[in-house]
């Protein structure tokens, strides 16, 4: 997330003391939980496609009480279906099928959700899944797999750590006060360049520019993604998704930017080399 920096008069007293609170529990959550995704992707296989089902399960989970009011429990059962069936169906190597029934369960949520929360109950499904089926098809790539896991994750943890102490550090001009209002250019800014770096680090492209542009792209599209999440909060008056992290809020609050960025490399990888080869498409220029 893009960093903010509290005025002078909140950095004593109590806001300043649950504010170091809030950050210790942020680290500790991530000292948790990073090394468990990259073990996942490490493991690869069912391994990493159960770990991101579960994943996709809990966001799913998130946006649906969030948004979807009384309708909530039905969407959630079809959207959970269709997850999990998207899962099994990518396990045996199907990934046009599975992305064919996740779409065919959209038309069965917006039967069932109510007119004016219709449209968010649709969109919930989909950002779920999107969660679910896009790294795991970077990661089936038998060549790059790996390696475009690490690419996302480099870039996503770099974009979000400099942009806040960037943020908090410099201040400035706020990026989208109506959205976020915490968020500055400055960490907006800080936040891309780390993010490119990182990427081009992982990639081992130092002499490459084209991977510098991606990694880029992909660590804007991060932004983006926390953005969208922010508004989507502001839209329905919550502070967080949940409180399933301590210090974090919920799961879609940690992966909002990594959802983004993953939809993108995806898209990126399977326009270049096929569901066959999708990391591949992302990471060799």
């Amino acid at each position: 997330m893009a960093g903010d920096r509290p005025d002078q008069k909140q950095q004593s007293g109590p806001s300043f003391l649950a504010g170091q609170s809030n950050l210790t529990l942020r680290l500790i959550s991530s000292l948790v939980l990073a090394p468990l995704a990259i073990a996942a992707a490490y493991a690869g296989g069912l391994v990493f496609v159960a770990f991101w089902t579960i994943a996709a399960l809990i966001v799913l989970w998130e946006w649906d009480a969030l948004v979807c009011a009384h309708d909530r429990n039905s969407v959630l059962a079809v959207g959970a279906a269709a997850l999990v069936g998207a899962a099994l169906l990518v396990v045996f190597d199907w990934p046009g099928t599975a992305i064919t029934l996740v779409v065919l369960s959209l038309f069965g949520i917006a039967t069932l959700a109510s007119r004016v929360r219709r449209g968010w109950c649709v969109v919930g499904t989909a950002y779920a899944s999107v969660l679910l089926i896009a790294p795991v098809l970077l990661r089936d790539d038998p060549r790059a797999g790996f390696t475009a896991i690490l690419f996302l994750f480099v870039i996503v943890w770099s974009t979000d750590i400099v942009a806040y102490f960037t943020g908090r550090a410099i201040g400035g001009p706020k990026l989208m006060p109506r959205v976020s209002p915490n968020k500055t250019w400055s960490g907006a800014i800080g936040g891309t360049l780390a993010g490119t770096v990182g990427g081009v680090l992982v990639a081992g492209g130092l002499n490459n520019g084209t991977i510098a542009v991606v990694a880029l792209v992909l660590s804007v599209a991060s932004q983006a993604g926390d953005l969208f999440e922010s508004a989507v909060k502001r839209r329905f008056s919550a502070k967080d998704a949940s409180q399933l992290i301590p210090g974090h809020g919920g799961l879609m609050d940690r992966l909002d930017g990594f959802v983004a960025a993953a939809l993108v490399a995806v898209l990126i990888g399977l326009s270049r080399g096929g569901f066959s080869a999708p990391a591949q498409g992302v990471m060799v220029w």
